[in-house]
């Protein structure tokens, strides 16, 4: 008598079933992707960062942390917009002398101003020479520097990235030596166009144009 071959494609169909439910599996699992890359690098290729909810953007520079209008001066690198005028509407740096200079309307100064203000310094300069009722955008498109002195590894200059603190500028410019003062740092900042000099915490938030200074122990 023939065996029955029932029970043997009922457990066949029942398998491949199983197969088709399981997820799918990737052979090399995404690399580790910080948010830092992300505002450096763009997303790196083949990398899906649909899991974070939405993909990872290069980020526009934020304001600095503390609560007080971000003024501009030497060093800063604006994207400035006029509407309707291509030929106007660039990338400029503010200048030592604290200008940016854009075609047909020459210097217009730009330190100790906000961006807006800096807006309405423009539209102004184009209002008196030849465009009627100007629209101005600026914002910025990249910080000016900090400086690190003193105690550090590497004393230099050094790119602002947004929300740093003094440890983290330390960090960059290679931590401290084996002399430095560690618990607390000096700052230089400018205000209302003059330097002020203090001492602060480490985790005090910086701000672009920044002369950190780390000071020397003496025993």
């Amino acid at each position: 008598m023939r065996p029955c071959r029932l029970p043997v494609l009922l457990l066949a169909v029942l398998a491949l079933a199983a197969c088709a439910r399981q997820p799918a599996r990737y052979a090399v699992a995404p690399a580790a992707y910080s948010d830092l890359d992300a505002m450096s690098y763009g997303p790196p290729p083949g990398v899906a960062l649909a899991m974070r909810g939405a993909p990872v953007m290069p980020a526009r520079p934020m304001p600095p942390p503390d609560g007080e209008p971000y003024t501009l001066d030497s060093g800063d690198r604006l994207r400035v917009v006029v509407f309707g005028q291509d030929a106007l509407s660039n990338t400029y740096t503010v200048d030592a002398a604290g200008r940016v200079t854009l075609p047909l309307i020459g210097a217009v100064g730009a330190r100790g101003l906000t961006t807006a203000q800096l807006s309405g310094a423009i539209a102004g300069r184009l209002r008196q020479s030849f465009v009627r009722d100007p629209s101005v955008a600026v914002e910025i498109d990249t910080y000016r520097p900090f400086f690190v002195l003193g105690e550090v590894t590497y004393p230099g200059q050094y790119p602002y990235v947004p929300n740093m603190t003094a440890e983290n500028a330390v960090a960059i410019a290679g931590g401290f030596t084996p002399r430095a003062f560690k618990d607390r740092v000096t700052v230089t900042r400018r205000i209302a166009g003059e330097p002020d000099r203090t001492t602060l915490p480490l985790d005090q938030p910086l701000r672009p144009g920044d002369v950190i200074t780390v000071g020397e122990r003496w025993f």
